[in-house]
């Protein structure tokens, strides 16, 4: 097991290819690499990480012989004439399944996956305790009626209530908030533009995570994804377990999958998260981005292709 985590640990650190660091979403790149179906790659990492000094030889040894191995797989059955993207992980083989890869390394506004890293920086931070914790409704009347109300940390994630994560997050506070992000390498770390860009008439609903400017890719939240919830971030045990109870999605036939939607209005939607039984894990972000038919992309749609994966 000690194995495992170190080797897990050095791959995690090493996989993080555009963190805090890389480029804008280029609308016009990222062609279908479905054409390049099962062909594999193979990578070599090590980790420095502190050890006592046989040990680390002796890990370094066994972990250069450990491949982190990456295929490239057509979903596009699956991706009804949608223009898209998916990454799958699997820590128990080290191994990286995309669907249109070039679209997957490329970063763009996180949305309301988003509320991922706030609940845990709110936990983290004691602006939250528990799935029950309750930010002020301040009785505005919103078009999305499951915001209308004072809402617990739970009902507020599962309705992806922006008002309510909007005042974790100023709770937290910027300095915070961007010190937590460079530690987990979260896509560009740019929360620049605190108070967004005005994509919506109310001040509580716009923020740097929402079309704004903090970016992250398709890659990159699966990368974080598999570092909080195999224990290599900075977060507490019980922090990631309450976030994880919150994130159920499904559960059938020992399998449950836990995940965050996310829509703009754009053309682009999300749904990340993973797919547990038993011990197992696998990590998956599903990104759509199709301007031509921006009515039919939502998160939902994106959940959908996903639970079409997985079946």
């Amino acid at each position: 097991m000690r194995k495992y985590l170190q080797i897990l640990k050095a791959t995690l650190l090493t996989l993080t290819l555009l963190g805090c660091s890389g480029t804008r979403f280029d609308q016009g790149q990222g062609e279908n690499d479905s054409r390049l179906m099962l062909e594999h790659k193979i990578f070599h990492v090590t980790d420095s990480q502190a050890l006592p000094l046989e040990e680390e030889q002796k890990d370094n040894q066994e972990q250069a012989s450990q491949p982190v191995t990456e295929s490239l797989v057509d979903f596009s059955g699956v991706f009804p004439g949608i223009r898209g993207c998916a990454v799958l992980y699997s820590p128990e083989t080290n191994q990286y399944t995309f669907y249109n890869k070039s679209l997957c390394e490329q970063q763009t506004s996180p949305c309301s996956t988003f509320k991922i890293i706030s609940t845990l920086s709110g936990l983290r931070n004691g602006v939250l305790e528990n799935e029950e914790s309750r930010m002020h409704y301040t009785g505005v009347v919103y078009s999305r009626t499951a915001w209308n109300g004072d809402l617990t940390l739970k009902e507020a994630f599962q309705s992806s209530c922006v008002w309510y994560f909007h005042q974790v997050i100023d709770a937290v506070g910027e300095s915070k908030i961007k010190a937590e992000l460079e530690e987990l390498s979260y896509g560009n770390c740019d929360v620049s533009e605190w108070d967004g860009s005005n994509l919506n008439s109310r001040e509580e609903l716009n923020g740097f995570w929402l079309g704004s400017s903090l970016e992250i890719s398709p890659l990159e939240q699966v990368t974080v994804l598999a570092r909080i919830f195999e224990g290599q971030s900075h977060y507490e045990d019980r922090h990631v377990e309450i976030l994880k109870n919150i994130m159920l999605v499904s559960e059938s036939d020992g399998k449950s999958i836990y995940g965050k939607t996310g829509t703009r209005g754009n053309g682009e939607a999300w749904f990340v998260g993973f797919r547990e039984a038993g011990e197992e894990r696998e990590y998956f972000a599903i990104f759509l981005n199709d301007q031509e038919q921006k009515d039919k992309i939502s998160g939902e749609k994106a959940k959908e292709i996903a639970m079409e994966i997985f079946s």
